[in-house]
């Protein structure tokens, strides 16, 4: 996800946000199906592969010195995750909800292969990550908690929203502790946070796992004034 949280809601300035063009032949793009609880890769692995996520939501993480989880980025359909470090991952990347996704050589960022559409799509979503870091930065720095929060749901609708009338139901799949480790937050400033917002009315938690979002107005107010 490549969620970000900028200001400007465009749909989640994921990393990538990309249009996808047609595919080599499923021999050079083999697709991995990924289990709820298992790692696709691991900090420090060898990035053989980058990934294209076809289902499933991933989660990114890092462990801080000081042994505090950090969760960078959660990967959604269409965001391409694993760019490396060098010639190793840097994040750990586990599956919070089964998954499907494409395995890229990771040389296919270092030469064309014959595949131009593919290497152009590759080094744009490697753009992509950069900004898209950038902004997740300024949010942990800047936002207060309600903003934080309150962005985070907006991202989450663009990305997989469905619309029921005059509002929108969105899976979240990720735990509250997912939640604070990616937003800056303790796991009480976020339930106390979704707990304003329900109580004026500009959400309903329908499952621990689905939001409603009532006003969307309310929201993007919500995401844009500090506490």
């Amino acid at each position: 996800m490549y969620v970000t949280l900028s200001n400007e809601f465009t749909p989640a300035v994921k990393v990538p946000e990309i249009q996808l063009c047609p595919r080599a032949p499923a021999a050079q793009t083999p697709r991995k199906r990924q289990a709820v609880g298992t790692h696709l890769f691991r900090e420090g692995d060898i990035a053989h592969h980058i990934y294209e996520i076809t289902s499933g939501v991933f989660r990114l993480t890092r462990v801080l010195g000081n042994g505090r989880r950090q969760v960078i980025a959660f990967g959604l359909p269409g965001d391409i995750i694993g760019f490396p470090n060098g010639a190793l991952h840097h994040s750990d990347c586990e599956a919070i909800e089964a998954a499907e996704v494409i395995a890229h050589r990771r040389h296919s960022l270092d030469d064309f292969g014959g595949d131009n559409d593919k290497h152009k799509r590759l080094l744009n979503a490697a753009l992509r990550e950069i900004s898209a870091m950038q902004d997740h930065f300024m949010m942990l720095a800047r936002k207060s908690a309600m903003e934080k929060l309150a962005s985070f749901l907006i991202t989450l609708a663009e990305r997989n929203g469905r619309s029921i009338g005059n509002h929108t139901t969105c899976a979240l799949p990720m735990t509250r502790g997912d939640i604070a480790d990616f937003l800056g937050l303790t796991i009480e400033t976020v339930s106390r946070t979704l707990t304003r917002l329900r109580k004026q009315d500009i959400i309903a938690l329908e499952t621990s796992q689905t939001v409603l979002i009532k006003d969307m107005d309310a929201l993007i107010s919500a995401s844009q004034a500090a506490d």
